[in-house]
């Protein structure tokens, strides 16, 4: 079923699940109105959030340098950014950084529905992450980095839950 532009909204798309593993999520009842989700391998992640990455792109075809604000429905960040731009820091920013599809945040094809709550842990985890780099790292002395930054990845490195422990020494 063919998307409209009006009909998009990807913002934070697949960046939260602050706390779920995919066995949590698992048991995690269904969604309002919708069947259960279940988790995807990595491949699978990569290759649905890359279909809808391509379908939305479509959709956008002749507006990707226009603000994302005025190009999609209900955008909180990144309103001012291209919108082909923020379309890729979905996909690779947040999608990649936590292992997930779209759908981890975003319900497909209404891309600007608020129905999952990691829609909005993403978007507080990204101004967590934005005061952590601006107010923070900015602050420490000696950092070996000219821009040092926190983000998706930090903690999450592909995975919904953030690594919360190390593993044992030689693992």
């Amino acid at each position: 079923m063919p998307r409209s532009a009006s009909h998009i909204l990807l913002i934070l798309a697949c960046a939260a699940g602050a706390g779920a593993s995919q066995a949590d999520q698992a048991r995690t009842p269904p969604p309002a109105g919708g069947a259960q989700e279940t988790a995807l391998s990595p491949e699978s992640a990569a290759l649905e959030r890359e279909r809808y990455v391509k379908e939305v792109m479509q959709g956008i075809a002749g507006r990707e340098q226009e603000p994302a604000g005025s190009v999609f429905k209900n955008v909180q960040v990144f309103k001012g950014m291209p919108a082909g731009r923020m379309l890729r820091i979905m996909e690779m920013g947040f999608g990649r950084s936590l292992g997930v599809s779209c759908t981890h945040c975003h319900v497909a094809g209404e891309w600007e529905k608020e129905d999952k709550p990691a829609k909005q842990i993403a978007r507080e985890m990204w101004a967590m992450a934005q005061t952590i780099t601006s107010e923070y790292l900015s602050k420490i002395k000696n950092l070996h980095s000219e821009r040092p930054t926190v983000n998706c990845t930090t903690c999450h490195r592909g995975q919904v839950k953030p690594a919360l422990e190390l593993g044992q020494p030689g693992n």
